[in-house]
């Protein structure tokens, strides 16, 4: 384990003073620190082994899903959410149903041998996007504005949506074959995890949100500590809804969104450092990714698996996006650029790793989608991210 960390730190330190110059190329980070998981994992130098790697990613993941939930629901601009709020509203109201409803229908016709909620598992766990990878294009303020809202609210609220309809569906494919109480058992599994999350979640950010006033209006707080307030209490949320017996996913989406809610002005000062050790977390998570997972089945992708996959990022994404996208002034490369960006990545790892634990029937053909799925996205996404973003901010702005 004290080697896996030297290696990473070491990294992380290389690649901190050199991020600048590597985000105005079309490399992105997630590429580069997955191409440095592969390079250090088997079969090629083995420097991280195979099993604390695994270990590892599933803990680091788990975590960081935690913290970017929280910082992604209580960062949400409601001013913004206001302001352009209908293309939000019909890319998770609709867009997202959509989505799950075709992924299903495309694996439904690829994968005759999984039964039907092993299927809906994998529509699910790959409907929702990923805001750290789409961050290149979020952030150019080439790209509209609406747009830019439009797919960073997206995806910052979709994985935290989607949690609750995979712990359903897991409930169901879970239960045993035949038994008649299956989804009297799989709904109050789902209503378990959903109550409790959202309980814990919403009683965390009241008593976090009263806390911080109270101790600022007594001049109690410095400003080295505050900097790891949020990262507490999305730990906070995630841990004490675990242990009670419930998502403490849900439970970390729900606190940042109320926290968020209540939290005021002064919120925005509190997640900047958050976020911050959100995308630290994220970047390792790509070498963990690239060193236990993707090199492992590398190769052994079958054409079923590959299909899919390019499905999954294109049609099964983009056709929802340019149907209900529709009416909103956007045009046609606009609404094909929302629905391209709509990359795949960490809450789909996640999903990856609670849904393998179950040791479903065919699991391993569910985590090939998602590593080869993840994995394209990575690739295709990262590459013409900076490129098609410049280029369609300087269209839009020569046509405004």
């Amino acid at each position: 384990m004290a080697e896996t960390l030297a290696v990473l730190a070491a990294f992380v330190a290389v690649y901190s003073v050199v991020a600048g110059r590597v985000e105005r190329t079309w490399v992105s980070g997630p590429m580069v620190f997955l191409a440095f998981g592969l390079l250090c994992g088997q079969p090629a130098l083995d420097l991280l082994p195979e099993g604390e790697s695994s270990e590892l990613l599933r803990t680091l993941a788990e975590l960081t899903l935690a913290l970017v939930l929280f910082t992604d629901a209580s960062g949400a601009d409601l001013k913004v959410l206001r302001r352009v709020e209908v293309l939000p509203i019909r890319l998770l109201g609709i867009g997202l149903p959509l989505t799950i409803a075709l992924g299903f229908g495309a694996g439904w016709l690829l994968f005759g041998d999984l039964s039907v909620l092993e299927v809906a598992l994998i529509a699910t766990m790959l409907a929702p996007t990923d805001a750290a990878l789409g961050k290149p294009v979020v952030t150019n303020e080439a790209v509209p504005d609406g747009i830019r809202q439009g797919l960073n609210v997206e995806s910052g609220l979709n994985d935290g949506i989607c949690v609750p309809i995979l712990f359903l569906f897991l409930a169901l494919a879970t239960e045993p074959a035949g038994n008649v109480s299956a989804w009297e058992t799989g709904l109050r599994l789902f209503a378990e995890n959903v109550g409790i999350g959202a309980g814990i979640g919403a009683l965390v950010a009241a008593f976090g949100v009263w806390l911080l006033r109270t101790c600022r209006r007594l001049g109690w707080l410095s400003p080295s500590w505050t900097k790891v307030t949020v990262i507490a209490f999305a730990f906070l949320c995630y841990g004490a809804a675990q242990a009670l017996g419930g998502s403490g996913f849900i439970a970390a989406f729900v606190g940042g969104l109320l926290a968020g809610a209540l939290g005021g002005e002064n919120h925005d000062d509190l997640i900047e450092a958050a976020e911050g050790i959100g995308d630290t977390f994220s970047l390792l998570t790509w070498v963990l990714f690239g060193a236990a997972v993707v090199g492992p089945h590398l190769g052994g992708f079958d054409a079923e698996v590959l299909l899919y996959a390019l499905l999954s990022l294109t049609v099964v994404r983009m056709l929802p996006v340019y149907l209900v996208t529709g009416g909103l002034g956007l045009g046609t490369e606009g609404r094909l650029f929302l629905g391209w960006f709509g990359p795949r990545g960490l809450a789909s790892i996640v999903f990856g790793v609670i849904v393998m634990e179950e040791e479903l029937p065919h699991g391993d053909t569910i985590s090939e989608v998602v590593v080869c799925t993840v994995l394209l996205s990575i690739l295709l996404h990262g590459v013409t991210a900076n490129p098609w973003a410049r280029a369609y901010g300087a269209r839009a702005k020569a046509q405004a």
